[in-house]
């Protein structure tokens, strides 16, 4: 496995600082290994491993601790037996009830620094969750980029070209554990963690009575990423196909699938306005391997996917991404971090004079001096008026 070092150089400077450390993420993001190597690097820079503790909830040999008296009294004797602080690492803390108690209660009683994970996007939500209110920080996790994925190829020996990676990469995604395994175990493997994430917290987390349904409206979704989203038009999409339900449902059932963290949704911003919009936002695949595993058309739509993927990109960069609104027009992305600011538009291919007139025309629209780029597919550079062209691969590699 590779070090995970975007999130590391995030993680590193609050080592000590007194906040617990959330790192959230679908289902086998890498969240565990993350973790795992965030032990390694305290006992690399000189904590002892004996004030190191580490459970993962996800182990029934850990089962006993899903109580959180049991789990607090055996993390106040580890402190009091540890000299010095205490560094505790908790893996899948959502299998905890009230596990909120617990961490606050450590943060008073012992000399601690508290790292948990979760694959709830809901976990910092509801009455418990204020406990710790301004007391922690989240970090959201990504399967693997496409940087990741090549500095793992080749780390393993089975990188060949970037033109064939990013191939596979569009079609298998990034899940991390994915790329140790045959070619052949690849497709079972995505199946068998798209279908946990889908019962264990999906269906059984939300004791949802109609899998069918979710069932339909994850390959809604799924088959339209990068769509505009109505509530209304997909139950009247669901009816045309013979599944009658309600608009409120269908809003239930997407809270549920987003908590889930299997789609993420991008909200539009309108540019003028400086504001964001409270309608029509997009959904996005957290992975293209799920995605695929998941819709139900066969036809491949190269934009939308290539759309997917720059999003993620973002995501994992650490940008908060909206899609952008003026006047008549839309941009693919607004990426904000910081102080910074930035437009793309994707596509596929810029294939006529038309399709390159309206993405860079868009752009163009803006009234503004933040860096713009379009990025597609293509190899000849298209950069113009001061909007660079960048070719997808050379985007995802890029620092």
């Amino acid at each position: 496995m590779i070090l995970r070092k975007t999130y590391l150089d995030r993680i590193i400077p609050l080592i000590d600082k007194n906040l617990i450390k959330v790192l959230t993420g679908v289902r086998r993001s890498g969240k565990t290994v993350l973790l795992q190597q965030i032990g390694e690097y305290l006992v690399a820079n000189g904590r002892s491993k004996d004030n190191i503790v580490y459970i993962n909830f996800e182990s029934k040999a850990n089962a006993k601790f899903k109580n959180a008296d049991v789990l607090y009294d055996f993390l106040i004797g580890a402190a009091r037996a540890a000299k010095g602080k205490v560094y505790i690492l908790l893996d899948e803390i959502q299998s905890v009830e009230k596990w909120e108690e617990v961490a606050s209660s450590l943060l008073v009683d012992i000399d601690c620094d508290i790292y948990i994970t979760g694959s709830n996007s809901k976990l910092l939500s509801g009455e418990l969750a204020t406990l710790i209110a301004g007391r922690y920080i989240r970090i959201n996790v990504f399967p693997f980029t496409f940087a990741e994925a090549k500095e793992l190829t080749i780390k393993n020996g089975t990188f060949t070209s970037d033109e064939r990676l990013f191939a596979d990469y569009l079609r298998r995604g990034g899940l991390p554990q994915r790329f140790s395994l045959e070619d052949v175990s690849v497709g079972a493997y995505l199946s068998d963690t798209y279908d946990a994430i889908v019962i264990k917290d999906i269906l059984q987390r939300n004791r949802i009575n109609d899998p069918g349904l979710l069932t339909a409206l994850l390959n809604f979704l799924m088959d339209n990423i990068a769509n505009p989203f109505s509530a209304r038009s997909v139950t009247a999409a669901l009816a045309a196909n013979g599944i009658k339900t309600t608009t409120d449902t269908v809003l239930n059932y997407i809270e549920y699938i987003k908590n889930a963290m299997i789609v993420t949704a991008a909200h539009r911003y309108d540019i003028k306005g400086k504001r964001l919009l409270s309608s029509q936002e997009k959904y996005y695949a957290v992975d293209l391997g799920l995605r695929n595993t998941a819709a139900s058309s066969d036809k491949t739509d190269f934009n939308k996917l290539y759309e997917n993927i720059v999003y993620l990109e973002l995501l994992a960069r650490g940008y908060t991404v909206t899609v952008g609104k003026t006047d008549n027009y839309e941009i693919d992305f607004v990426a904000f971090k910081d102080d910074e600011r930035i437009y793309l538009q994707v596509c596929y291919l810029l294939a006529s004079e038309q399709t390159i007139d309206r993405e860079f025309g868009n752009l163009e629209r803006i009234d503004d001096n933040y860096p713009k780029f379009v990025i597609s597919g293509d190899l000849p550079d298209f950069s113009r008026r001061g909007i660079k062209h960048l070719n997808i691969i050379d985007f995802l590699l890029k620092k």
